[in-house]
């Protein structure tokens, strides 16, 4: 650690886990498609809109970091920040998501939302059907199924986007990755002052109760139907 940079945490445990579980999700999700497991599919899909819903609340009682109005800055911030990072060989150690990413965060949470709520309604014309499939005419059932099929490939390039501006934020000195596995990350020692982070019994108890809800109506039945 350089004399001018001292090691904060800037990510609470909860936001780290909603991050690598949905990474690990969305490519069980497309492999269980892929293979026709739609069974496990399901309880995939049913597992990740619980770690969505924890992380939509999370977005407003959650972290310091882990709050939308931490990382939304109005577009012209974001602009003004862009140009910034153009002219600069090495970026500057940004605490939480910086306003770039703050938007990526977002829209990605949005699509892949989409892509959890269309599930509800689509058929794969065969054996399975999303629990609310007959809440629907079968021509919208049609166009939402439809949609689940082909969002998942901007959510695809949405990610990789994401993943190589991480690759360049990483070659440019804002080691991103580290900071998301351990929870910390260097910073300047005057960008390091204690951020607020809300106590684990609470993140506890919202996992709890997001996961019993999503396992009661959701991912129990279908277990039972294995």
């Amino acid at each position: 650690m350089s004399d001018n940079k001292v090691k904060i945490k800037v990510w609470d445990v909860s936001t780290r886990f909603f991050h690598w579980s949905m990474i690990v999700l969305l490519a069980a999700l497309w492999w269980t498609a892929e293979e026709g497991q739609m069974e496990w599919h399901q309880m995939c899909a049913y597992t990740l809109g619980a770690i969505l819903v924890f992380r939509w609340l999370w977005g407003f009682i959650g972290s310091e970091t882990s709050k939308f109005s931490s990382f939304l800055k109005s577009p012209k911030r974001v602009i003004e920040y862009a140009k910034q990072q153009k002219q600069q060989s090495q970026f500057k150690p940004h605490i939480g998501h910086n306003p770039l990413g703050g938007y990526m965060v977002i829209l990605l949470m949005l699509l892949v939302s989409a892509q959890f709520v269309t599930g509800l309604f689509a058929s794969d014309d065969i054996f399975t059907e999303g629990p609310l499939y007959a809440s629907v005419s079968s021509g919208l059932s049609e166009a939402l199924t439809w949609i689940h099929r082909n969002l998942f490939y901007l959510v695809l390039g949405l990610a990789v986007f994401h993943v190589s501006a991480v690759i360049l934020h990483t070659i440019k000195g804002d080691k991103l990755v580290p900071a998301m596995v351990t929870g910390n990350k260097e910073v300047s020692v005057e960008s390091s002052e204690p951020l607020k982070f809300q106590s684990a019994i609470a993140s506890f108890l919202l996992w709890l109760i997001v996961f019993a809800i999503a396992g009661y109506y959701f991912i129990w039945p279908i277990w039972q139907s294995m």
